[in-house]
């Protein structure tokens, strides 16, 4: 009896052990491919290398971190962003709630709600590539269909009509992007505070319309209370994708246009220096990320208290 405890104690061991062996193509593909590179950029964070793997390669401590600190188109970049960013969140947070206090509301029972989410939720579906080259057809100063729609209203009513360019100005082109941004993500929160509210119990709802509560009673009382972890997982997310904007403000800005210093964000100033050639600053590029994510961690953390205080 005691030797069949033993052989069935080993075959256990040999069968985890062998769990084991399932598991270790994604440790070992996770060790290389994200583990490597974040210990590797910290590294190279403090050297003074030019181009990684290349040339020599001295260890200059804080300096590099000291020179972000210090870099004026740093902080106007980081500005940039969070400009871009700001009126983003807004736009897409406001209209996201709309929507979900419409789907949501007992009193108006609207239907087809899986319908008008694929509807909402297709923009984020599409290559950013796409967009970009969608948005700059159809804003294009000239030829653009924006322009001219807008040419059109104005003959009507007998004005006339300047054409804006929309990417190219600094005083058009940040909200321009912050609105291309909306069209592409608001499906996305939507979907998300949909969850959270269909996860509440439709009592509390019934209950509410039976003793007559209004409808921003309900949304106040009820409905924004219960959803808070979602509001959570939307506000910080959102941060990390808004402070790492890159695509759209790369792709759509030009170069030689005015409107590039008002929509150059920090990832387009890091990789300025982390890739393109005759500015390539490797061990700079990654004090840079490192000081986002630093600055991302803080509010992420400042976010998160505020939003547990107000659970409290």
């Amino acid at each position: 009896m005691v030797i069949h405890m033993k052989q069935t104690k080993t075959k256990k061991k040999d069968i985890n052990k062998a769990g084991y062996l399932f598991v270790l193509p994604f440790i070992i593909v996770f060790l290389i491919f994200s583990v490597y590179p974040v210990l590797r950029t910290l590294y190279l964070s403090f050297t003074n290398a030019k181009i990684a793997g290349v040339g020599t390669m001295d260890f200059v401590g804080l300096n590099n971190y000291k020179r972000v600190l210090t870099d004026k188109f740093f902080w106007k970049a980081l500005g940039n962003t969070a400009r871009i960013w700001g009126l983003n969140i807004v736009l897409q947070l406001g209209l996201a709630f709309l929507l979900m206090m419409v789907f949501s509301d007992i009193k108006y029972k609207m239907s087809g709600l899986a319908v008008f989410r694929i509807i909402y939720y297709l923009p984020n579906l599409i290559a950013c590539t796409s967009v970009a080259f969608l948005f700059k057809t159809l804003l294009d100063w000239r030829y653009g269909t924006a322009n001219q729609l807008i040419n059109m209203i104005y003959k009507f009513f007998g004005a006339t009509y300047n054409p804006v360019d929309w990417l190219g100005t600094a005083a058009h082109a940040g909200s321009t992007i912050s609105i291309i941004q909306t069209w592409m993500w608001f499906g996305n929160s939507f979907i998300m505070l949909m969850a959270g509210v269909q996860g509440i119990s439709k009592d509390y709802f019934e209950a509410a319309a039976i003793d007559g509560a209004g409808r921003w009673t309900v949304f106040g009382k009820i409905t924004l209370p219960l959803i808070r972890p979602i509001l959570l997982y939307v506000a910080i997310t959102s941060l990390i994708g808004g402070l790492q904007l890159f695509d759209l403000p790369y792709l759509m800005a030009d170069k030689a246009s005015a409107s590039y210093n008002s929509v150059q964000t920090v990832v387009m100033y890091l990789y300025k220096f982390g890739f393109e050639t005759g500015t390539t600053q490797v061990g700079y590029a990654s004090a840079i990320a490192y000081v986002l994510f630093l600055i991302i961690l803080v509010i992420s953390v400042i976010q998160f208290k505020l939003f547990n205080r107000k659970e409290q």
